[in-house]
């Protein structure tokens, strides 16, 4: 019973240190910039951009099939992204393997729920100032990076949540209403 809260503790103190690690980028650098609208590859060929998902939250995870956290990270934000979806967010894994056999390989046998893009030259890693595999943006409505997490590690999909709840409970732009027409 001891050992159980003394692991509770010690996960709410790392939740707490990744949180404080990421805080919005406007607290970091004097402003949230706006994420690039690079061309991102789909596994089949097709194009997307940020700029299609604007009016979504969206969580951009660059990660490679060598890199030991995204392996370990990959199933949970795929799990995530089921979970998420419904709120108006939408989960890029971003990879960056050179070579597509690797990623293939990665993928084999799986049949992933989240968008799997293709950054083989790196141009939107590059775009998006990545510095380090893996690393992951989050990306408000509005397009703009909010905060980031350059060479995350293990727990790091909690802290994920919890900034993902915060832009998701932010009320959504209605409509202009429509002008009736008719008798008056």
């Amino acid at each position: 019973m001891a050992g159980h809260a003394i692991r509770s503790a010690i996960g709410a103190a790392v939740a707490a240190l990744w949180l404080a690690h990421a805080l919005p980028l406007d607290a970091q650098a004097g402003a949230a910039r706006k994420a690039p609208s690079v061309p991102f590859k789909t596994l089949d060929g097709r194009t997307v951009r940020l700029a299609d998902l604007k009016g979504h939250v969206v969580l951009i995870d660059f990660w490679a099939s060598w890199c030991a956290p995204c392996k370990a990270t990959f199933p949970a934000l795929d799990a995530l992204s089921q979970e998420v979806r419904d709120k108006g967010v939408e989960v890029l894994a971003v990879n960056e393997d050179e070579k597509r056999k690797d990623l293939d390989r990665f993928l084999e046998g799986a049949t992933p729920s989240l968008r799997v893009l293709i950054d083989a030259r790196g141009d939107a890693a590059r775009a998006f100032g990545v510095q380090a595999i893996p690393s992951m943006f989050v990306v408000d409505r509005a397009g703009a990076i909010v905060f980031s997490h350059p060479n995350y590690a293990a727990g790091i999909l909690e802290v994920v949540k919890q900034e993902l709840a915060s832009l998701t409970q932010e009320p959504r732009a209605l409509p202009a209403p429509t002008p009736s027409v008719g008798p008056g």
